[in-house]
């Protein structure tokens, strides 16, 4: 039986953080989706996925040897995408709990579907951007079920943040000291840190896991006098700056650059917020760029729940936290000052004299007010393709076309 990670029909509202990537990639906690998935099947089953096709031969091409958007077998298990892939979802599918022909629904969200290929109308050639788990689910016997986590709105890898930080901290292997630590650099609560082979922790830096975790991965570097305290996770070959003070709940990717304050956010691989200025409650995405100085709002003075903007309206999200929502290969001027509940497409250029809008299209250049012009996509590709060389990445085909492609929507909606 051929188990499939698909993305459903609720995908595009993830637009734009899923822009560039499955929706599966989406990071909460120490981990994407993607990698909850891949460790808790293990030696179970060899995952496909499905995806939609503008992103598929880049992850293709990222991820060798990767079966995509492909019905392999004659029976299938449409796993969703947007589960968080716990020991509850496993147990559920080692238990034999999903019959052949049926539907398990959630909350109105197709969550597995266990089935023939030939009635679901996919083949090698022919697969749909989203498949629409309900209509899926309408030809099929449906259970329905309560209990199991996934993402179901765009702040909600922030959201759940924080739980899942203590959560994922539960599972590491801390107390390993095996990177290189300068003799002036204080570990409070050694047994709650690990510092991996190849990192470095330079003089006078302050680990404090008196209340949380700190996890330091492989080649990572933090620089002096930076302070890390309560859950903190720094992916391999990233960059914490001199004098950073980061803290609650904060996940640093991999090759990305951290400094200032920082709470209770997510940074993507690559992303760079180096200088001084407040990140709180944000998800910033791999190859943004925050210019020095910036700040985000992350709590209203009123002390009200936060609502955000989109292309889709306005939207309660129902947290009295929320900071910035920011896609892909975006990049604000020195001292930006961001509004609570910000959301920033993929590649834009945010700068000028006053605050920016709280909802910014994709490809804009400017403040995202009225009159603000469009970002070429010439241009902005030109751009992309310098800044991740910068990092050592050369920008493939395959991720040019993935990423006109995204312009091409943004200019033609």
């Amino acid at each position: 039986m051929q188990v499939i990670i698909f993305e459903d029909e609720k995908t595009p509202s993830f637009s734009p953080l899923a822009d560039l990537k499955p929706v599966c990639d989406l990071v909460t906690g120490c981990h994407s989706l993607r990698e909850r998935f891949i460790a808790a099947f293990g030696g179970r089953a060899a995952l496909t996925w499905h995806m939609r096709r503008h992103i598929a031969p880049w992850f293709s091409e990222n991820n060798p040897g990767s079966v995509v958007n492909s019905v392999l077998e004659e029976e299938v298990l449409l796993v969703n995408g947007r589960l968080i892939c716990d020991a509850a979802v496993m147990q559920f599918i080692d238990a034999g709990r999903i019959a052949s022909g049926q539907a398990v629904i959630q909350n109105g969200n197709l969550l597995f579907c266990r089935t023939k290929a030939e009635p679901l109308h996919f083949s090698e050639t022919v697969f749909p951007d989203t498949i629409d788990g309900m209509v899926v689910a309408g030809a099929l016997s449906c259970v329905e079920v309560s209990g199991f986590r996934l993402i179901e709105n765009l702040w909600d890898c922030v959201a759940m943040h924080p739980a899942m930080m203590r959560e994922d901290g539960a599972a590491l292997a801390l107390g390993r000291i095996e990177g290189e630590v300068h003799p002036s650099a204080i570990l409070v609560n050694p047994s709650a840190i690990t510092i991996e082979l190849g990192a470095e922790v330079k003089a006078g830096a302050v680990l404090d896991a008196s209340d949380g975790f700190i996890s330091i991965g492989a080649g990572a570097v933090v620089e002096p006098m930076a302070l890390l305290m309560e859950n903190v996770y720094i992916a391999p070959n990233a960059r914490v700056k001199s004098g950073a003070r980061i803290y609650s709940n904060v996940f640093v990717g991999g090759g990305a650059k951290a400094g200032g304050e920082i709470e209770d956010s997510i940074m993507e691989p690559f992303s760079n917020k180096q200088h001084d200025g407040f990140l709180g409650h944000s998800y910033i995405s791999s190859w943004c760029n925050l210019g020095a100085g910036t700040d985000t709002s992350d709590l209203k003075n009123n002390y009200s729940q936060v609502s955000i903007e989109t292309a889709h309206g306005k939207m309660a999200t129902g947290q009295q936290f929320l900071g910035l929502l920011m896609g892909e290969h975006s990049k604000c001027s020195i001292g930006t000052r961001f509004n609570t509940g910000t959301v920033v497409g993929t590649s834009s250029n945010i700068f000028g004299n006053g605050m920016p809008a709280k909802y910014i299209p994709s490809f804009s250049w400017g403040d995202g007010h009225t009159g603000a012009a469009r970002y070429e996509a010439d241009k902005a590709v030109e751009t992309a393709r310098k800044v991740m060389a910068r990092r050592k990445v050369e920008m493939s085909a395959a991720y040019e076309v993935m990423l006109r492609a995204v312009a091409g929507e943004c200019c033609n909606g």
